[in-house]
Formats: C-alpha cells, sequence, structure tokens
C-alpha cells in the first residue's frame, strides 16, 4: 500500500507564494539609502525622544480635540452613509460604488475637498466620512450575514416586521457591529492626524511642522500624546460618555466658512473636465476634434504617469506585504504568553501597542527623514504598523488558547501546538490586511515616492484637475481590481472548506 504525502500543505502553498511575489517585488524595487549621514540624524531623534518637550507647541490639547472632533464626527457622518447602504449592498452597483470610494485613502479625499472648502472642518470630515461609510456598508453587510435565521421563525406570528428584524436578527449581530464601530474610530483617530500633512489643523500639522524643522524634542512629544490618545481609548471613549463627546466636538469646530456655490459649479462642470471635452462641452473645437485632443491627453497621461505609478505601486506593496508578514510572526511570537510567559508576553504588547498607534504615513515621514525618499522608508514603515496590528489581533486569539498538560515554553513546543492553530488566521488577516496596505501606498506619493500619489499630488499642485480625477480613478480600480483577483487566487489555492476567516474585524 503506497500513499502518497504531501509535504507542501494549502497554508505553506501561501506562505510560498506570498514570499515568491515579495522577493520579485524587492527585484524591482528602490532601496536605496540617499540619506548622507542618516545616523547623526538618528541619533539626534533618539535624543528627542528621550527628552520630548511637551511645552513646546502652542495650542497643543486644542489640537488633540480636533483631532478627536474630525474623528467622531467622521465616523458618525460615515455610519449615516454607511447603514443604509449595507441594507441594499448586495446591489452589484452599491458594492462596485463603495469599493471605488474607499479605495482611495483619507488624504486623497482631503485633496480633493480642499479645491471646494478651503482649510475648512467640512474638508477633514467628509474625507473621513466617505471612506469610512463605503467600508460600514460592506463589512456591517457581512455581519448582517452571519446572524442565524433562525430566531425570526421563533417570534411572534403577529410582530410587526422593524421590531421582527430588530430582534430576530440586529440583536444577534449587535456585539459585532458595536466592536467594530469602535475599532474604525481608533484608526479614524489615526487618519484625522494625518490630515494635518496636507493642512487641516489636527495634531499631525504640528508634527510636520516640528519634524521638518528639526524640532525632535517637540516632535517627540506630540508623537508620545497621539500614541497615548490612541492607545488610551479604552479608557476615555466609554459609550456612555460619546454622546456629549459629540456635541462638545460640534461646538469647538473651527468656523465653517461660507460655501460657494459657484465655486463648487466651476470646480465639477470645467476644472474636472478633461481637455477635449471641456473644448467641445463649451463649444470651443468641433466633436470630432474634441475627442482627438481628449485621446491624446488620456494616451500620454496613462504611458507617463498611470502605468509607471501604478507598476510602482504594486511593487512597493507586493515587497511591504512579504514584510508584514515576517513581521507579524515575529510580532506575535514576542507577545504570546505561550512562548514568552505574562511578563515578556506584556513587554512584547507594548511593543505592538507604540506601532500600531502610529500612522503609517507618519512612521513612514520620519524614516524617509532618515534614509531619503526611496522604497525602503515606506516598506518599513507598512511592515511595522501591519505587522504590529496582525500580531496584536491573534495574540488575543492566542490567550484563548489552553495548551496540553505535556506543552513547554519554548520555541519547539510553541511552533509544534499553537502556532499551526494561530496561523490560519494570522495569513487569511495578511490578506485582508493587503487592500489598506495598496491605499496607504498610494499616498506614499505625496512624501516623494513615485507611486500614483505622488502624481495625484502635483496633478493638484499644478492645478489639473482633470489629471488628478483620472489618476484617483486609477488609484480606486487598482485597489478592486487587486482585491478581487488575490481573493480568487487563494480560493484557488486552498481546499473546499478551507475559510480566509471575516473581513469585518480588520478592514
Amino acid at each position: 500500500m503506497t500513499s502518497k504525502l504531501h509535504f507542501i500543505g494549502p497554508w505553506q502553498r501561501l506562505t510560498l507564494t506570498v514570499w515568491s511575489m515579495a522577493l520579485l517585488g524587492l527585484y524591482f524595487a528602490d532601496i536605496d539609502v540617499i540619506s548622507l549621514e542618516p545616523w547623526n540624524e538618528f541619533s539626534r531623534m533618539l535624543l528627542g525622544f528621550i527628552t520630548p518637550d511637551f511645552f513646546a507647541t502652542e495650542s497643543l490639547f486644542h489640537a488633540l480635540w480636533l483631532t478627536v472632533s474630525f474623528a467622531l464626527l467622521g465616523v458618525v457622518c460615515g455610519l449615516l452613509i454607511g447603514i443604509p447602504l449595507a441594507f441594499i449592498y448586495q446591489s452589484a452597483v452599491v458594492a462596485g460604488i463603495c469599493a471605488m470610494v474607499r479605495g482611495i485613502h483619507e488624504i486623497f479625499w482631503a485633496l480633493l475637498f480642499l479645491q471646494l472648502f478651503g482649510l475648512s472642518p467640512i474638508t477633514g470630515i467628509v474625507a473621513i466620512a466617505l471612506p469610512y461609510g463605503a467600508t460600514f456598508a460592506r463589512v456591517f453587510h457581512d455581519i448582517l450575514q452571519q446572524a442565524p435565521s433562525q430566531t425570526g421563525q421563533n417570534l411572534p406570528s403577529n410582530i410587526d416586521r422593524v421590531s421582527g428584524y430588530v430582534y430576530g436578527k440586529l440583536g444577534h449581530v449587535y456585539p459585532l457591529v458595536f466592536a467594530y464601530v469602535r475599532y474604525r474610530f481608533e484608526c479614524a483617530l489615526r487618519s484625522s492626524a494625518v490630515l494635518g500633512f496636507v493642512g487641516m489643523p489636527t495634531v499631525g500639522f504640528y508634527l510636520e511642522t516640528a519634524f521638518r524643522q528639526g524640532n525632535y524634542h517637540e516632535g517627540a512629544a506630540l508623537l508620545i500624546l497621539l500614541i497615548l490618545l490612541v492607545g488610551s481609548i479604552s479608557f476615555w471613549a466609554k459609550r456612555a460618555l460619546m454622546p456629549i463627546y459629540l456635541l462638545l466636538a460640534l461646538f469647538s469646530l473651527p468656523p465653517m466658512g461660507a460655501i460657494d456655490g459657484m465655486l463648487i459649479w466651476q470646480f465639477v462642470s470645467h476644472d474636472l473636465l478633461p481637455p477635449g471635452i471641456k473644448a467641445i462641452v463649451y463649444g470651443h473645437v468641433a466633436f470630432t476634434d474634441g475627442l482627438v485632443q481628449c485621446f491624446h491627453w488620456w494616451q500620454r497621461l496613462t504611458i507617463e504617469q498611470a502605468l509607471p505609478a501604478t507598476a510602482a505601486t504594486l511593487v512597493l506593496a507586493i515587497t511591504a506585504l512579504g514584510a508584514t508578514h515576517l513581521l507579524a510572526l515575529t510580532g506575535y511570537a514576542c507577545a504570546s504568553r505561550h512562548r514568552c510567559g505574562n511578563i515578556g508576553a506584556g513587554a512584547g504588547q507594548l511593543v505592538l501597542l507604540l506601532l500600531r498607534s502610529t500612522p503609517e504615513y507618519l512612521l513612514a515621514f520620519i524614516f524617509m527623514m532618515l534614509l531619503g525618499p526611496s522604497m525602503l522608508p515606506a516598506i518599513a514603515a507598512l511592515a511595522l504598523h501591519n505587522g504590529a496590528l496582525i500580531a496584536y489581533l491573534v495574540s488575543r486569539q492566542d490567550a484563548s488558547f489552553i495548551p496540553s498538560n505535556t506543552y513547554k515554553a519554548n520555541s519547539d513546543h510553541f511552533a509544534f501546538e499553537i502556532l499551526p492553530r494561530i496561523y490560519p488566521n494570522l495569513m487569511s488577516l495578511l490578506f485582508y490586511r493587503f487592500e489598506v496596505i495598496l491605499r496607504e501606498t498610494a499616498i506614499f506619493g505625496v512624501l516623494g515616492i513615485a507611486t500614483l500619489g505622488f502624481y495625484i499630488d502635483s496633478a493638484f499642485a499644478e492645478i489639473r484637475y482633470s489629471n488628478a480625477l483620472y489618476l484617483l480613478m486609477i488609484t480606486a480600480l487598482l485597489n478592486v481590481v487587486v482585491d478581487v483577483v488575490a481573493r480568487r487566487l487563494l480560493a484557488r489555492q486552498l481546499p473546499q472548506g478551507v475559510n480566509l476567516g471575516q473581513p469585518s474585524c480588520i478592514s
């Protein structure tokens, strides 16, 4: 009797696929260290973190409160958008529109609305609300699909439809919905801080100014306060206090300013139109000549900017995915109480908290000051933040495991008994997180890396809004296509019955 030994299982195949793609991406990636004296700058930065100056920034607490206000109002507006859409998300049109909207990062939305509302609070709130609303629609729809259908059959026959839906369906998934909203609020705090890099009066504005001017004592203090703000969210963001925070946020926002309807109409009907189409609409050229102009504009923009920027974005994202996998494994191993004990795991959790509480954009900004404008700072930032987040999530699952009586806290027993139980969920989180990695990769162009964000930021700076709109659409489509292709490829590699997990916890 012969038997065929399967030396490579489904999770090993997925791991090899990730690392093969990452090594291929690393071959094409620009990872040169351009900075002349990185260690000198690093020593100055380290000294700043050792001796932070918490009194150097004027209006510090006001900036922190505005960070919370933009995050809270953005999440509330996102809920107002996402909850109704969740009930009709099964529509292909609705799902497609939501995928496009959430495929564009908050910074890009802010750059777009800056042209309409300037540095108004509307810009920051709407920039968070739109992608978050699209994300809420998808995740809430997925959560509702998990609700059992048997409960509704046991309700009284004369109950109205609204009450039946609330008690028979929503009652089961409410804890999941609330937990996800709380998680998105934590993400919104990071997004709100990052919006300061495009001029919004949040803590990110002062962070960028301090680090660019070399005031590392001040910058370190601001970063520490941001990490404490995000890390202590479970202590101050109590459910009973949220209505009070919401009212305070509404009354403490800066002045909105007047909304110029003519400016908005000019932007939509003139500035966003491609050159040839604009000439046709305003009767400057014949219809055929306008189409020819539009085609030449599209061809030049696609060949010179869209295609090379898309390739650079994919190379950076795929390379960062492999680095994220490595750091997620390392971080989890250092934060598992089954391997490191309670004290060691506590220290590991603290490091994970510091890394996951710092936005990727801010990490990339700091690394770029040390290493220069290459892909290396972006890869490091994406891997550290996302790897820490994945490691944190799987370490929570690790805490619920009860090992066997023969288990010993060493690497051999850990790799044999604990890691195989965790690894499927770790890989699921990694692949669902790839959509976020791709979105973050695109915006690193604002820092000077030649991804899609570099050309989008340049188009806004040069007042070429039609170019910016086209590149934004490319960014959104890239996120949608890569997400769909990745899911299908992964599903083919897994055996029947293996589930990649639920995206609701980490989208």
